[in-house]
């Protein structure tokens, strides 16, 4: 049984590439790789496509990450989704945007290509020559063929791409037994935004508010995850401050998320009281994002080099005044979820994931953590300022909708307290440094780097490769949605047509993260 650094010693080191080591292998090192993510000893972090070269992040055993590639002849390679189906979404992606034929793979239809773009391939090396007045005529788009159930009296139920309100686009496919849902299929890409190839050839500053808008929720997760990974390729460490600074934003947005969430679920389940109250603590940490960095969102507060933005003495009272807030308002809250029966019965044993599965597909955030996964990028790898903080990982093992609203809750608690932690040790100084390109050896060198971060979703992958001049090559980022969508087709299964809306926000899955 190999080690994931044993394997990639045997490989073809990638110099300058940091923190995590990176090495070309070989198809058979490739194979043996895929073996061990089959076997469910390793952890697929992500797989994304370069022209004839595909890419695999990887979680070992012992929780180490590292990263390998292979070389792809004719476009070529062996498939990894025929053997571990966390893969295959991943994979379709990549024949998508740069024609990469994973060989064995069990489904070829197109992904995030809906027969819209005007052109096949468009990260492949000929349509990138071609830039923007790229004329290439694609195939005709093939209507979408979704899986087949056979049954007695199956139905099949077509859900979207619109929805109501300002929901993100995307279809759901239900074949039905009554009103037992046999089967889910979903069908996304709608809000495929370009983003990787947008980042291409860009500053560093640019791509930095392009990762910023991924997914709108998530702003300062992905640019954190973006900036620890400029910084890793560069070798530049962020100031003391804007480390403190970052976390605390990062825990704000938490805060902002889950209380939206815990009030959502509930109200998808006709218990329109929680929703009521959860919109108002969510809409006072807005208030204090915005009154202490400037923007509700923070987004683009979090920068290669450090913040944007200091916190003062005004931002510093906001923050404490809306911590003292949640903590005397929320345990009602909490107590009232708890203590509703008519509530208890909508979220209780419905939409169970089970913790085989979030182990296989390595699902983060409250959708792992509430099936028995226990992990959290915050403590392993780990990175600062959380290895000086003291905070708990809630894990349950239920894996049902009032389990993943149990993490939530305890979440929502942790990072009451990180707030608090992290305003009693904020250190003073500098809060940027500058991030010009390295001169001595390094001078001139394509320069790569990854990071993980924990969103409030979950882990993001950010991975890049800085070239002369200080701009981007290649910048791809990496969704905890990818491998939690598809496990909500395994979760309403068995449950009521009627009960997916409350799956589906307990959930709570990123379209846009995902379509990149």
């Amino acid at each position: 049984m190999p080690a994931l650094t044993g394997l990639i010693e045997a490989g073809r080191p990638v110099e300058h590439h940091a923190p995590a080591r990176r090495a070309m292998v070989a198809p058979k090192a490739w194979n043996l790789a895929v073996e061990q993510l089959a076997e469910g000893r390793w952890s697929l972090l992500g797989l994304w496509g370069e022209p004839d070269i595909v890419h695999m992040a990887l979680l070992g055993e012992g929780r180490e990450i590292g990263m390998i590639s292979l070389k792809c002849p004719g476009g070529r390679y062996p498939s990894v989704g025929q053997l571990h189906p966390p893969a295959l979404r991943l994979e379709r992606a990549a024949a998508d945007l740069f024609g990469l034929l994973p060989q064995g793979l069990p489904d070829t239809r197109r992904w995030l290509d809906h027969g819209q773009w005007g052109v096949s391939h468009p990260l492949a090396p000929g349509t990138l020559a071609a830039g923007a007045s790229a004329t290439r005529t694609p195939p005709p788009a093939a209507a979408y063929r979704f899986l087949p159930a056979e049954g007695d009296s199956l139905h099949q139920i077509p859900v979207g791409p619109v929805h109501a309100g300002i929901i993100e686009p995307g279809h759901f496919r239900f074949t039905a037994s009554g009103e037992t849902v046999v089967r889910l299929e979903e069908r996304l890409g709608y809000v495929h935004k370009g983003i990787e190839g947008l980042m291409a050839g860009s500053p560093v500053e640019r791509a930095a508010r392009l990762a910023g808008r991924t997914s709108g929720d998530s702003t300062v997760a992905y640019s954190l995850a973006f900036a620890r990974a400029v910084e890793a390729a560069l070798g530049v460490e962020a100031p003391p401050r804007a480390v403190w600074l970052r976390a605390l934003m990062a825990e704000l947005e938490r805060l902002a998320n889950h209380l939206g969430d815990i009030g959502a679920i509930c109200n998808d389940a006709a218990f329109a009281l929680m929703h009521a109250h959860c919109g108002v603590l969510r809409e006072r940490v807005l208030r204090a994002g915005d009154a202490a960095f400037g923007h509700r969102l923070m987004r683009d507060r979090i920068v290669p080099g450090g913040v944007a933005s200091d916190l003062g003495e005004a931002g510093t009272a906001a923050i404490r005044a809306l911590v003292a807030e949640i903590r005397q308002r929320f345990p009602h809250l909490v107590e009232l979820y708890d203590n509703t029966a008519s509530l208890q019965d909508r979220t209780v044993a419905t939409g169970r994931l089970k913790p085989a599965l979030a182990r296989q597909y390595a699902a983060g955030g409250y959708v792992g953590r509430a099936s028995g996964r226990d992990f959290d990028a915050r403590r392993s790898p780990g990175y600062p300022p959380y290895d000086e903080l003291a905070f708990d990982v809630p894990v349950l093992q239920e894996g049902d909708v009032n389990a993943r609203v149990w993490i939530r809750i305890r979440e929502v608690e942790q990072s009451l307290s990180l707030v608090e932690q992290i305003l009693q040790k904020l250190p003073g100084g500098p809060i940027r440094v500058d991030i010009a390109e390295p001169d001595g050896p390094r001078e001139g060198m394509a320069l790569e780097g990854m990071a993980l971060v924990e969103g409030f979703r979950g882990d993001i992958l950010a991975w890049l490769r800085i070239g002369a001049g200080g701009i981007i090559e290649r910048c791809h980022l990496r969704d905890p949605s990818w491998f939690q969508w598809p496990l909500l087709e395994a979760a309403i299964e068995g449950n009521i047509v009627a009960d997916f809306p409350l799956c589906n926000k307990s959930f709570n899955c990123s379209y846009s993260g995902h379509d990149l």
